[in-house]
């Protein structure tokens, strides 16, 4: 930034995903502050976060009727689905930790790429679609070199009228 902006210009990150939620822009900035590295003002401008995104591309809301919602990562979805929910939205997910609860009554809905023109949805009972889902990741991370998914996780699927 010191190199490419002089002290009257405007820099800006685009964040992908949701910068309220497990990014690290933020912590960095904070740290290039807090270390002195730079002197710098800084703006956060909301947009729609990746959930947000995956929620309405699927037409879904996040939880059901006074039913709470549980954000965590893929590392903690690996040492168990939550006691406290049945909504379970699950970002930062490289090895796809819901693989293993194929067996359970869950319901998937996955989207990577959200908000682009190469976004793509899977959704539907876990164990019918996850080695689907895992075979597009593969792909998808061997064509573009990365890839970024956030997918929601519905314990007891109730189909209630919209």
């Amino acid at each position: 930034m010191a190199a490419e902006l002089d002290e009257h210009q405007t820099g800006g990150f685009l964040v992908w995903g949701d910068p309220s939620l497990y990014d690290g822009t933020i912590r960095v900035i904070g740290t290039i502050i807090t270390r002195g590295a730079l002197t710098l003002d800084y703006d956060v401008i909301p947009g729609i976060s990746s959930v947000q995104a995956l929620a309405a591309r699927h037409r879904i809301t996040l939880n059901r009727v006074a039913s709470p919602v549980h954000v965590t990562t893929g590392r903690r979805l690996a040492e168990g689905l939550p006691n406290n929910t049945d909504d379970i939205v699950v970002m930062l997910d490289a090895d796809l930790a819901c693989k293993n609860l194929r067996a359970e009554n869950i319901e998937i809905y996955w989207g990577a790429y959200l908000g682009t023109d190469d976004e793509i949805l899977v959704s539907g009972k876990l164990g019918d679609v996850i080695d689907h889902i895992e075979q597009t990741r593969r792909e998808l991370r061997q064509r573009r070199g990365w890839i970024m998914d956030t997918y929601l996780l519905r314990r007891n699927p109730r189909h209630e009228a919209p």
